[in-house]
């Protein structure tokens, strides 16, 4: 008897080779029988944050349409790049995949080599959303626009501090490159993570932080006010908070995104087939509803776009890591 999932993946089968000219993958594609076990997703970090619930949003997707099951695994350790080399390391089959966010991709390997190479030894199959960064400050700042802070801070060149998640965390290198940009001295306070540097934000311990967006976003107004975001565009969140560049630094822009990655190798029927399942999840009402509870933006690009974002996020932070003298 014909089990239901045999059933399901026949159907799939069958409705990928009819519509293969349209969805632009080549006939029988599925042909091959992937998936025929369960896929594994990579996680960098620990459950709970934005990059496992994209994770976890795609595994939902891809084992309601692809008739098997997508499992997340989370992989944590050394900012996650013990994930991105074992993903990295992996047979290309199509049976490891990893959601990796900017971090692994681009910033670790501008700061210290790195034991995988982000360009040579990945698959990219889709950018699946992104974020700015948000600059705010505790409301008993005197500045309430951004030049208004520039202004002060070199009233009061080397007093001031602000706070990041860490040495060499995004928060720090986006920090570092206004810093530079704005021709600015400023003492720099790291911290373990992004919520303690809200913390002493929000209690006056230091003036501002330039933060992941959604940390901000639930202050914002209140304990927190934000003063720009580092995006190319406006926040859909924050209509009326301008960017960076709208305030005097044309070119400035910075944020952090999660993309679903293969390792190098992989059949490129797979990360093709993979690539327009994510734009179709993408489509969906219930998907982009979790993504704007994450307070982040769907994107859904090709493998082709997605590779050009790593290859340019390195080059511009590298430049990041250079204005922060960061070593690690």
């Amino acid at each position: 008897m014909t089990t239901r999932r045999a059933l399901l993946k026949s159907l799939a089968a069958g409705a990928l080779a009819a519509g293969a000219g349209a969805a632009g993958l080549p006939r029988g594609a599925r042909a091959a029988g992937w998936p025929d076990r369960p896929v594994r997703i990579l996680v960098p970090f620990a459950a709970g944050g934005n990059t496992d619930g994209i994770a976890r949003l795609l595994a939902a997707h891809l084992s309601e349409k692809l008739g098997q099951q997508f499992i997340v695994e989370n992989r944590t350790g050394a900012g996650g790049t013990i994930a991105a080399e074992s993903t990295a390391r992996s047979t290309p089959d199509g049976y490891t995949l990893m959601v990796a966010a900017v971090a692994q991709m681009a910033v670790f390997p501008a700061i210290k080599k790195t034991n995988y190479d982000p360009l040579a030894d990945f698959a990219p199959i889709s950018n699946v959303a992104s974020n700015p960064f948000c600059l705010v400050v505790n409301p008993g700042f005197p500045a309430k626009t951004l030049p208004e802070l520039v202004a002060h801070v070199k009233a009061n060149p080397g007093k001031l501090v602000y706070a990041s998640g860490g040495n060499g965390s995004i928060s720090h290198l986006t920090m570092a490159m206004f810093v530079r940009r704005a021709g600015l001295e400023m003492m720099h306070t790291p911290y373990r993570g992004g919520a303690p540097a809200v913390a002493d934000v929000i209690a006056g311990h230091v003036p501002m932080y330039f933060g992941n967006l959604s940390e901000a976003l639930p202050h914002a107004g209140r304990a927190l006010r934000p003063l720009a975001v580092s995006g190319a565009t406006r926040a859909a969140k924050l209509p009326n908070v301008p960017t960076v560049a709208e305030q005097g630094y044309p070119g400035f822009k910075t944020d952090t995104w999660n993309g679903l990655l293969a390792p190098a190798g992989t059949p490129k029927e797979i990360v093709d087939l993979l690539a327009r399942e994510v734009r179709l999840a993408l489509k969906e009402t219930k998907t982009l509803e979790q993504l704007d509870g994450f307070g982040v933006d769907p994107i859904g690009s090709t493998p082709e776009e997605f590779k050009a974002t790593i290859a340019a996020d390195l080059v511009l932070w590298r430049e990041a890591v250079k204005d922060a003298n960061v070593s690690l």
